[in-house]
């Protein structure tokens, strides 16, 4: 029996898989908000009821926002970042008396897709979590891609590529400025829109807005298609995927699939690109069943 943990933003959720993949528990509770030592009782909470409830012990397996710093042992470039420089997996092993394996939610999200979601049989899978914030996972013939200083996928803070005469700045948690997460995030869109029509919205109400022939929420969504194909167009230059999954919120908007692709070719330094973008087969779960599957590979 494995379980699976993630740390989200927002939300953590904990799930047990049997041998045969499925989902025999899951449960979700409210991430506590800028509490560390809270975050920690709410993950010893959950373990231990799903424990007593299934009447056994479980192996567990966790995806957390950031990765785990190869100098410190602790949490790094976590974008909820009462977590960053705390022994989150060290305290955990202690709380539960038991070994814990981690790697970064979006590699989690990326491992689930690529063994029996929407990339199930590429050899090559980037996994994208477009949402609170923008991260990414690499997957090689079903590996997680860690990389030396654990922070292989991390393309949400990079600059956005081909950057338009136009296009506003703006500072990002992790020190710099103009970085990819900073446009492409939900609270990304949401700023842009704000900068360029004056109204606050979420994304959801973006997207709607769009679909009821609003013009400034058309230009907005367009905006932001173009700089996720400049952005995506980067790392097929790079790793040149067989597939790409979006994960997150804003992987819910469906037009996504269809306009992506058609404008990232102008960017891809090839004369035809074979590289998918799609969906994901289970969606906001995706990661929590990555994160019980770091104890099957």
């Amino acid at each position: 029996m494995r379980a699976g943990i993630d740390l989200g933003g927002t939300k953590i959720e904990i799930i047990a898989m049997d041998n045969d993949d499925n989902i025999i528990y899951q449960q979700r509770k409210s991430t506590p908000l800028d509490n560390y030592n809270a975050t920690l009782k709410t993950i010893t909470e959950l373990v231990l009821t799903l424990e007593a409830e299934l009447g056994l012990e479980t192996t567990i397996g966790m995806g957390t926002p950031g990765a785990i710093s190869q100098k410190t042992g602790k949490l790094k470039n976590s974008n909820s970042t009462c977590l960053n420089g705390k022994p989150l997996k060290q305290d955990l092993e202690i709380k539960l008396n038991r070994e814990i394996r981690t790697s970064n939610d979006a590699n989690c999200f990326a491992l689930s897709e690529s063994a029996d979601g929407a990339a199930a049989g590429a050899n090559s899978v980037f996994g994208v979590i477009i949402g609170t914030g923008t991260g990414a996972g690499i997957v090689i013939d079903g590996k997680i891609l860690e990389g030396v200083n654990r922070i292989a996928g991390e393309w949400g803070h990079n600059p956005l590529p081909w950057p338009k005469y136009n296009e506003r700045t703006t500072s990002c948690y992790c020190g710099q400025s103009g970085c990819i997460e900073t446009f492409l995030s939900g609270p990304g869109i949401e700023a842009d829109f704000l900068n360029q029509s004056g109204q606050s919205l979420k994304a959801h109400q973006i997207v709607e807005k769009a679909e009821q022939g609003d013009s400034s929420a058309e230009a907005c969504l367009c905006r932001y298609e173009e700089r996720l194909a400049r952005s995506l167009s980067h790392v097929i230059n790079i790793i040149d995927p067989e597939m790409i999954v979006l994960g997150g919120g804003l992987s819910n908007i469906q037009r996504l699939y269809k306009n992506v692709p058609k404008l990232w070719g102008r960017y891809v330094f090839s004369d035809m690109i074979l590289t998918k973008l799609v969906p994901p087969k289970f969606g906001d779960s995706s990661g929590v069943r990555g994160a019980a599957r770091l104890w099957s590979v």
